[in-house]
């Protein structure tokens, strides 16, 4: 049966229904920007494919459409066309018609559903599920591991010699782009944001660093210059910095 809802009468699939766990679809901000551009250009969709909700407890649990309908009650709905599903129907099928009802924008939340789900029960609704475990195997048969460890870093031995500040890195042409932003007639948050790329193009001179750094006395100095990759102590650091991305699959593997 279709009817037109009021939209304070629905709710979001939030598990409240016993025995059918939270919607596990999620949509981002670029494809919830195209889903209410999509409503706002075609709102008559919403009539071609209307909510699937069921009655539970005065209110109308979404089943099918939650996405659209955090698109719609974002752009001001007041109401919105709903099928409602029987009273009746098992929670059995409520499960089936959450993950058979699937829209083109958003993706699967993969951690709710491997955690909520049968995967058998989801094969069963035609899901395509990735098997993780085997797209990795793929990825390491296509590494030559011997090839990542050959790879020469550049290692730098700190010297006797302590250098001045400015000897470590040559930052006039950040300099010179920064006085060009600042003769810009534009907002001040935009030329925040130029600054800080500007500031990518410093010559830093990383023999001086090293001496710099063995040298310091000042541990809050010796930390920040370890925090920003200036300086990597160990393979290990680097990974807890988040300076190398691979490094602990490099080493599993």
């Amino acid at each position: 049966m279709t009817k037109i809802i009021n939209i304070d009468q629905l709710e979001p699939n939030k598990g409240q229904i016993e025995g059918l766990p939270k919607n596990p679809r999620l949509i981002k901000d670029d494809n919830f920007y195209k889903l209410k551009k999509s409503l706002e250009d075609n709102p008559e969709m919403l009539y071609l494919r209307e909510l699937l909700v069921y009655e539970y407890e005065s209110k109308f649990v979404i089943i099918g459409g939650n996405m659209r309908y955090f698109a719609a009650k974002e752009l001001g709905y007041k109401e919105m066309p709903c099928k409602v599903i029987p009273k009746e129907t098992t929670v059995e099928k409520l499960r089936a018609y959450t993950i058979k009802d699937n829209v083109s924008f958003g993706e699967y939340d993969w951690d709710l559903l491997a955690n909520e789900w049968d995967g058998e029960e989801l094969k069963g609704y035609g899901l395509d599920i990735p098997n993780f475990e085997s797209e990795l195997e793929k990825i390491a048969d296509d590494i030559d591991v011997k090839d990542l460890f050959d790879i020469e870093l550049p290692f730098y031995q700190p010297s006797d010699n302590v250098p001045n500040i400015n000897e470590l890195a040559d930052i006039s042409k950040v300099e010179n782009l920064i006085n060009k932003i600042e003769e810009l007639n534009i907002d001040d948050e935009l030329k925040k944001i130029l600054k800080i790329r500007a500031s990518f193009f410093a010559d830093f001179n990383f023999q001086k660093i090293a001496d710099f750094y063995a040298h310091s006395n000042d541990d809050n100095v010796k930390s920040i210059f370890e925090s920003l990759g200036m300086v990597i102590l160990a393979p290990k650091e680097a990974i807890k910095n988040g300076f190398v991305e691979l490094g602990e699959n490099v080493m599993d593997l």
